[in-house]
């Protein structure tokens, strides 16, 4: 037929916003793996090896921890639907963009959602959740680890005394932080958490790792009522992920597959490594983007390592900035969200993405698409960024 397509010939491009990251060349290979059945003893076993790697990342001994079948958005609902009925009361910390989306999510599962609102670009406070509760109790307290919106951290260790003071379970989003920043859910506390494929662990979206304590699980066995989505609902996805097998959707095989070989790389490259590798990186893109002349929105002490918010200097078309570095470069950055749009740029170095060829290349693309508004570097990126190195 005349109007059958020509086949897909994507780009090559430096991916460098805030996901999805560049997919490692032997995560591509393993997702070309021939497919097997769901229920296929080779792939029982793949399973089971995903689910023992994704503990590791986690930092946790849940025996619920498995993918989701979804992107990190469907964690987030996994997690949220799972927990609430009808009239729980849940307190959600609001940074960003993805803070703002817990609270929606939680509002249509039936929750009365109280928000503790925080500076978009800084990091959330203990004492910004008491101050919204006002003394009252919580089934949930909900926070986002690494506020993709905007490259601020939140610690996450000294919020279970304030759920503990709440009567609530700790739920946290982990999105960008599993396999770039240390993630310690026991360590922690935490009682549920879920996190994306496409983000630090290079894999393509797709699937959405979750994991839940003794606790969260006993929560959710004791539901009243069923869980509102069929297809989230864990207690019934659980007994496919256990030994029983029961079918309850036909799982992404090669997608699990390439999960599988994600895990296994960061495994193989060893977190404390691959920690201090993100961190590196940052501080580099960091310095040299500062010898620019550039502002970072984030304070240093609250900064992710997998993604920099850059703000766009007064006069520059941030668009055509991103616009030019994707033609003459095949280089993406991403743009700001919500009340960031068009302030700022958020640059992310995560999983594979993150090495010093990137940052060279960040740099010097991006001191180029300036100069074609007429913005002059107040400094050299390149040897500031080298001396971060050094």
């Amino acid at each position: 037929m005349s109007n059958v397509p020509t086949p897909l010939a994507p780009p090559t491009r430096v991916l460098l916003g805030p996901g999805p990251s560049t997919t490692d060349p032997r995560v591509l290979a393993a997702l070309a793996l021939p497919t097997v059945g769901h229920l296929d003893p080779y792939f029982l076993r793949v399973m089971d090896e995903v689910r023992d790697m994704s503990r590791v990342v986690f930092g946790t001994k849940n025996e619920l921890t498995f993918p989701m079948s979804g992107t990190g958005s469907a964690g987030m609902e996994t997690c949220l639907v799972n927990l609430i009925e009808r009239g729980d009361r849940v307190l959600v910390g609001k940074n960003g963009v993805f803070g703002t989306r817990m609270a929606e999510v939680a509002r249509r599962a039936g929750a009365e959602v109280t928000v503790a609102e925080g500076e978009w670009g800084r990091a959330l406070t203990p004492q910004a959740f008491r101050d919204a509760a006002g003394g009252a109790q919580f089934k949930l307290l909900c926070v986002v680890h690494a506020e993709t919106s905007t490259g601020a951290r939140t610690e996450i260790a000294p919020l279970r005394a304030v759920a503990d003071e709440l009567g609530a379970m700790l739920l946290v989003d982990c999105v960008t932080s599993v396999g770039g920043l240390p993630v310690e859910l026991d360590a922690w506390g935490v009682d549920a958490a879920y996190s994306g494929t496409q983000k630090c662990l290079s894999c393509p979206p797709g699937l959405s790792p979750v994991s839940f304590s003794a606790r969260g699980q006993e929560v959710l066995a004791a539901r009243k009522t069923p869980v509102q989505s069929w297809y989230l609902d864990l207690s019934l996805i659980a007994n496919y992920w256990g030994s029983e097998r029961a079918y309850h959707h036909t799982a992404p095989i090669n997608m699990l597959y390439g999960l599988h070989e994600a895990l296994r790389l960061v495994l193989d490259e060893g977190l404390e490594a691959r920690f201090a590798r993100h961190a590196t990186n940052a501080r580099a893109l960091c310095t040299g983007l500062e010898a620019m002349g550039l502002e970072l929105v984030v304070p240093a002490d609250e900064r992710l390592a997998p993604l920099t918010a850059v703000r766009v200097p007064d006069g520059i078309d941030e668009a055509a900035v991103r616009a030019n570095l994707l033609a003459e470069h095949d280089l993406e950055i991403g743009g700001g969200l919500g009340p960031l749009a068009g302030k700022v740029w958020r640059i992310g170095l995560m999983g594979a993405s993150s090495k010093r060829a990137n940052v060279e290349l960040c740099l010097t693309a991006l001191s180029s698409a300036l100069a074609v508004q007429g913005f002059a570097p107040r400094g050299d990126a390149i040897a500031a960024s080298a001396a971060a190195y050094a």
